[in-house]
Protein backbone atom coordinates (compact mmCIF):
# COMPACT_ATOMS: atom_id res chain seq x y z
CA UNK A 1 0.00 0.00 0.00
CA UNK A 2 1.17 3.50 -0.79
CA UNK A 3 1.96 5.96 1.98
CA UNK A 4 -0.64 8.74 2.12
CA UNK A 5 0.45 10.61 5.28
CA UNK A 6 3.98 11.44 6.43
CA UNK A 7 4.72 13.05 9.79
CA UNK A 8 8.33 14.19 9.50
CA UNK A 9 10.32 15.09 12.65
CA UNK A 10 7.55 17.09 14.30
CA UNK A 11 8.45 19.02 17.46
CA UNK A 12 6.27 21.47 19.33
CA UNK A 13 7.37 23.93 22.02
CA UNK A 14 5.39 26.49 24.01
CA UNK A 15 6.40 29.49 26.03
CA UNK A 16 5.37 28.86 29.65
CA UNK A 17 5.74 31.03 32.76
CA UNK A 18 8.83 29.14 33.85
CA UNK A 19 10.42 29.01 30.40
CA UNK A 20 10.08 27.04 27.20
CA UNK A 21 8.04 23.82 27.36
CA UNK A 22 8.52 21.02 24.83
CA UNK A 23 5.32 19.06 24.19
CA UNK A 24 6.40 16.91 21.23
CA UNK A 25 9.95 15.87 20.44
CA UNK A 26 11.02 14.63 16.99
CA UNK A 27 7.90 12.64 16.04
CA UNK A 28 8.09 10.76 12.73
CA UNK A 29 5.80 8.11 11.23
CA UNK A 30 3.86 7.29 8.07
CA UNK A 31 0.33 6.03 7.43
CA UNK A 32 -0.55 3.89 4.42
CA UNK A 33 -3.64 4.34 2.27
CA UNK A 34 -6.62 2.56 3.83
CA UNK A 35 -4.82 1.93 7.13
CA UNK A 36 -6.32 2.52 10.58
CA UNK A 37 -3.64 3.82 12.98
CA UNK A 38 -4.15 4.80 16.62
CA UNK A 39 -2.05 7.03 18.86
CA UNK A 40 -1.99 6.25 22.59
CA UNK A 41 0.08 7.74 25.38
CA UNK A 42 0.01 9.03 28.97
CA UNK A 43 -2.51 11.73 29.82
CA UNK A 44 -1.26 15.17 28.82
CA UNK A 45 1.56 13.89 26.61
CA UNK A 46 0.41 15.85 23.54
CA UNK A 47 -1.68 13.33 21.57
CA UNK A 48 -4.38 15.86 20.66
CA UNK A 49 -1.74 18.50 19.90
CA UNK A 50 -0.16 16.11 17.41
CA UNK A 51 -3.54 15.46 15.77
CA UNK A 52 -4.19 19.21 15.53
CA UNK A 53 -0.84 19.62 13.78
CA UNK A 54 -1.75 16.88 11.29
CA UNK A 55 -5.09 18.63 10.72
CA UNK A 56 -3.29 21.88 9.92
CA UNK A 57 -4.87 23.68 12.89
CA UNK A 58 -1.51 24.22 14.63
CA UNK A 59 1.79 25.01 12.93
CA UNK A 60 4.60 22.88 14.39
CA UNK A 61 7.71 24.51 15.81
CA UNK A 62 9.85 22.12 13.77
CA UNK A 63 9.15 19.51 11.13
CA UNK A 64 6.41 19.07 8.57
CA UNK A 65 3.38 16.97 7.68
CA UNK A 66 2.85 15.71 4.12
CA UNK A 67 -0.43 14.49 2.66
CA UNK A 68 0.13 12.55 -0.55
CA UNK A 69 3.57 14.14 -0.77
CA UNK A 70 2.34 17.73 -0.43
CA UNK A 71 2.99 19.80 2.73
CA UNK A 72 -0.08 20.61 4.82
CA UNK A 73 -0.29 24.37 5.18
CA UNK A 74 -3.35 25.31 7.20
CA UNK A 75 -6.66 23.47 7.31
CA UNK A 76 -6.92 21.09 4.37
CA UNK A 77 -10.14 20.17 2.52
CA UNK A 78 -8.66 16.68 2.12
CA UNK A 79 -8.81 15.99 5.88
CA UNK A 80 -11.93 15.10 7.88
CA UNK A 81 -11.80 15.74 11.63
CA UNK A 82 -14.17 14.24 14.22
CA UNK A 83 -14.00 15.59 17.77
CA UNK A 84 -15.18 14.19 21.12
CA UNK A 85 -18.74 15.44 20.63
CA UNK A 86 -20.85 15.10 17.51
CA UNK A 87 -21.50 18.89 17.33
CA UNK A 88 -24.76 18.36 15.45
CA UNK A 89 -26.87 21.51 15.21
CA UNK A 90 -30.08 20.95 17.15
CA UNK A 91 -32.17 23.24 14.91
CA UNK A 92 -31.30 21.35 11.73
CA UNK A 93 -32.68 17.92 10.94
CA UNK A 94 -30.29 15.03 10.32
CA UNK A 95 -30.23 15.48 6.57
CA UNK A 96 -29.48 19.20 6.86
CA UNK A 97 -26.77 18.39 9.41
CA UNK A 98 -24.97 15.86 7.23
CA UNK A 99 -24.89 18.21 4.21
CA UNK A 100 -23.63 21.15 6.28
CA UNK A 101 -19.99 20.73 5.25
CA UNK A 102 -20.98 20.60 1.59
CA UNK A 103 -23.02 23.78 2.02
CA UNK A 104 -20.11 25.59 3.66
CA UNK A 105 -17.77 24.51 0.86
CA UNK A 106 -20.40 25.41 -1.77
CA UNK A 107 -20.36 21.84 -3.07
CA UNK A 108 -23.97 20.86 -2.50
CA UNK A 109 -24.37 19.53 -6.03
CA UNK A 110 -26.89 16.93 -7.20
CA UNK A 111 -24.09 14.37 -7.43
CA UNK A 112 -22.96 15.04 -3.85
CA UNK A 113 -26.54 14.98 -2.55
CA UNK A 114 -27.01 11.57 -4.17
CA UNK A 115 -23.79 10.42 -2.50
CA UNK A 116 -25.07 11.60 0.91
CA UNK A 117 -28.42 9.90 0.36
CA UNK A 118 -26.58 6.68 -0.47
CA UNK A 119 -24.56 6.94 2.76
CA UNK A 120 -27.70 7.52 4.83
CA UNK A 121 -29.38 4.50 3.25
CA UNK A 122 -26.32 2.26 3.53
CA UNK A 123 -25.70 3.04 7.20
CA UNK A 124 -29.21 3.00 8.60
CA UNK A 125 -30.11 6.68 8.91
CA UNK A 126 -32.26 7.30 5.86
CA UNK A 127 -35.55 6.80 7.71
CA UNK A 128 -34.32 9.26 10.36
CA UNK A 129 -33.28 11.98 7.91
CA UNK A 130 -36.14 14.30 8.96
CA UNK A 131 -35.58 13.76 12.69
CA UNK A 132 -33.66 16.21 14.86
CA UNK A 133 -30.50 15.34 16.85
CA UNK A 134 -32.37 15.34 20.18
CA UNK A 135 -34.58 12.54 18.83
CA UNK A 136 -31.63 10.20 18.14
CA UNK A 137 -29.60 7.97 20.43
CA UNK A 138 -25.96 8.82 21.13
CA UNK A 139 -24.79 6.10 18.77
CA UNK A 140 -26.99 7.31 15.93
CA UNK A 141 -25.86 10.89 16.47
CA UNK A 142 -22.24 9.76 16.17
CA UNK A 143 -23.07 7.87 12.99
CA UNK A 144 -24.65 11.04 11.60
CA UNK A 145 -21.51 13.01 12.48
CA UNK A 146 -19.43 10.39 10.68
CA UNK A 147 -21.60 10.61 7.55
CA UNK A 148 -21.34 14.42 7.68
CA UNK A 149 -17.54 14.04 7.56
CA UNK A 150 -17.70 11.38 4.82
CA UNK A 151 -19.93 13.65 2.74
CA UNK A 152 -17.05 15.97 1.84
CA UNK A 153 -14.98 12.96 0.66
CA UNK A 154 -11.81 13.50 2.70
CA UNK A 155 -8.66 11.50 1.90
CA UNK A 156 -7.89 10.92 5.58
CA UNK A 157 -9.98 10.80 8.76
CA UNK A 158 -8.79 12.15 12.11
CA UNK A 159 -10.62 10.94 15.23
CA UNK A 160 -9.84 12.78 18.47
CA UNK A 161 -11.31 10.79 21.39
CA UNK A 162 -14.40 10.62 19.17
CA UNK A 163 -16.28 8.15 21.40
CA UNK A 164 -15.34 9.35 24.87
CA UNK A 165 -18.63 11.22 25.44
CA UNK A 166 -20.64 8.00 25.02
CA UNK A 167 -21.59 5.51 27.72
CA UNK A 168 -19.59 2.26 27.69
CA UNK A 169 -22.20 0.04 26.02
CA UNK A 170 -22.96 2.59 23.30
CA UNK A 171 -19.24 3.17 22.80
CA UNK A 172 -18.65 -0.52 22.07
CA UNK A 173 -21.44 -0.57 19.49
CA UNK A 174 -20.31 2.68 17.87
CA UNK A 175 -16.71 1.50 17.44
CA UNK A 176 -18.07 -1.48 15.52
CA UNK A 177 -20.14 0.87 13.36
CA UNK A 178 -17.35 3.36 12.73
CA UNK A 179 -14.64 0.85 11.85
CA UNK A 180 -17.01 -1.02 9.51
CA UNK A 181 -18.04 2.17 7.72
CA UNK A 182 -14.50 3.51 7.38
CA UNK A 183 -13.23 0.19 6.05
CA UNK A 184 -16.12 -0.12 3.59
CA UNK A 185 -15.47 3.43 2.38
CA UNK A 186 -11.71 2.62 2.25
CA UNK A 187 -10.80 5.66 4.35
CA UNK A 188 -7.37 6.14 5.91
CA UNK A 189 -7.79 6.88 9.62
CA UNK A 190 -5.60 8.31 12.39
CA UNK A 191 -7.21 8.10 15.83
CA UNK A 192 -6.17 9.51 19.20
CA UNK A 193 -7.51 7.64 22.23
CA UNK A 194 -6.60 7.08 25.88
CA UNK A 195 -8.34 3.69 25.77
CA UNK A 196 -5.85 0.89 25.06
CA UNK A 197 -8.56 -1.72 24.46
CA UNK A 198 -10.33 0.58 22.00
CA UNK A 199 -7.12 1.15 20.04
CA UNK A 200 -6.41 -2.60 19.79
CA UNK A 201 -9.97 -3.41 18.76
CA UNK A 202 -9.94 -0.91 15.87
CA UNK A 203 -6.37 -0.52 14.61
CA UNK A 204 -3.96 -2.01 12.12
CA UNK A 205 -1.09 -0.32 13.97
CA UNK A 206 -0.67 1.55 17.25
CA UNK A 207 1.80 4.37 17.91
CA UNK A 208 2.74 4.57 21.59
CA UNK A 209 3.94 7.96 22.83
CA UNK A 210 6.03 8.59 25.93
CA UNK A 211 5.20 11.14 28.60
CA UNK A 212 6.02 14.78 27.82
CA UNK A 213 8.12 15.76 26.01
CA UNK A 214 6.51 13.05 23.91
CA UNK A 215 8.50 10.90 21.55
CA UNK A 216 7.55 7.61 19.91
CA UNK A 217 8.43 4.80 22.29
CA UNK A 218 7.02 2.02 20.14
CA UNK A 219 5.01 1.30 16.99
CA UNK A 220 3.09 -1.98 17.16
CA UNK A 221 1.48 -3.99 14.39
CA UNK A 222 -1.89 -5.42 15.51
CA UNK A 223 -2.48 -8.51 13.37
CA UNK A 224 -5.36 -10.94 13.86
CA UNK A 225 -5.76 -14.24 11.99
CA UNK A 226 -9.06 -13.04 10.52
CA UNK A 227 -8.83 -9.45 9.21
CA UNK A 228 -12.64 -9.29 8.92
CA UNK A 229 -13.20 -9.47 12.69
CA UNK A 230 -15.25 -6.61 14.17
CA UNK A 231 -13.83 -4.61 17.11
CA UNK A 232 -16.10 -6.55 19.48
CA UNK A 233 -14.95 -9.87 18.04
CA UNK A 234 -11.31 -8.81 18.31
CA UNK A 235 -11.74 -8.32 22.05
CA UNK A 236 -12.55 -12.04 22.36
CA UNK A 237 -9.42 -13.26 20.56
CA UNK A 238 -6.37 -14.66 22.35
CA UNK A 239 -3.84 -12.08 20.99
CA UNK A 240 -5.96 -9.21 22.34
CA UNK A 241 -4.78 -9.60 25.94
CA UNK A 242 -1.17 -10.01 24.85
CA UNK A 243 -1.32 -6.75 22.88
CA UNK A 244 -3.00 -5.03 25.82
CA UNK A 245 -0.33 -6.17 28.28
CA UNK A 246 2.50 -5.12 25.96
CA UNK A 247 1.09 -1.61 25.49
CA UNK A 248 0.24 -1.28 29.18
CA UNK A 249 3.83 -2.12 30.14
CA UNK A 250 5.13 0.35 27.57
CA UNK A 251 2.91 3.11 28.92
CA UNK A 252 3.65 2.20 32.56
CA UNK A 253 7.33 2.93 31.96
CA UNK A 254 6.41 6.47 30.93
CA UNK A 255 3.80 7.33 33.58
Amino acid sequence: MEEILTVDRISQTYQAENGELTALDDISFTVKKGEFVSIVGPSGCGKSTLLSIVAGMIRPTYGRVLLQGEPIEGISPHIGYMLQRDNLLEWRNIYRNVVLGLEIRKKLTKENEEYVQGLLKAYGLWEFRDKYPSQLSGGMRQRAALIRTLAVKPDIFLLDEAFSALDYQTRLAVTDDVRRILKLEQKTTLMVTHDIAESISMSDRIIVLSRRPAHISRIMEIPFDNPELTPLQRREQHPFQEYFNTIWRELDVHV
